[in-house]
């Protein structure tokens, strides 16, 4: 079993959404830009993971995403299984044909016995246990969620005024008039 790149980075953004939504709700671009993850991918991960009722979204100036539930209530096998990424270590993705219509491999047993374990794994370790985890390392988290604006700071300059002609045309009938 490999676990791709949909299981790992949906983890991080839940784990990065754990630890600031008390400052309300966090954007996907803010999670983006911490995590180093594609916008657009995010933005595909987080549809899967509300419609399995473990982030909750907000619209409008201001919004952005919480847990649906609480950290502690929600494990990695959730997240994982939201996402689609399958936890599967058979070769025949639990069928029992892996051989075909001859049946089951020597070493079915084995895998399936794998799957349980690490079901049982990821179901065992919760999102508050990873946030403690990171807290206990220090991670900093900034009071104020970062907003970059679309609206300058700077002062805007108005453009200056000439009363001059505006092409050789015009500049020509001024010297005619002359």
């Amino acid at each position: 079993m490999r676990l791709t790149t949909k299981g790992r980075f949906a983890v991080t953004a839940m784990i990065d959404l754990a630890l600031r939504q008390n400052n309300g709700p966090v954007t996907l671009a803010a999670i983006s830009q911490r995590q180093q993850i594609s916008l657009s991918y995010l933005e595909q991960l987080f549809g899967k993971l509300r419609r399995h009722d473990l982030v909750e979204s907000t619209r409008g100036p201001g919004g952005g995403y919480t847990l649906g539930r609480k950290a502690a209530e929600i494990t990695v096998a959730d997240i994982i299984v939201s996402v689609d990424e399958p936890i599967d270590a058979t070769q025949c993705g639990g069928k029992e044909n892996c051989l075909g219509e001859a049946g089951r491999c020597m070493t079915h047993d084995l895998w399936a016995s794998l799957n349980t374990r690490m079901v049982e794994f990821l179901d065992s370790v919760s999102l508050q246990k990873l946030v403690d985890e990171q807290l206990a390392k220090g991670v900093q988290i900034e009071s104020k969620p970062m907003v970059k604006r679309a609206i300058s700071s700077m002062p805007v300059v108005k453009p200056m005024r000439i009363t001059g002609p505006n092409s050789v045309f015009a500049l020509g009938n001024v010297f005619a008039k002359s």
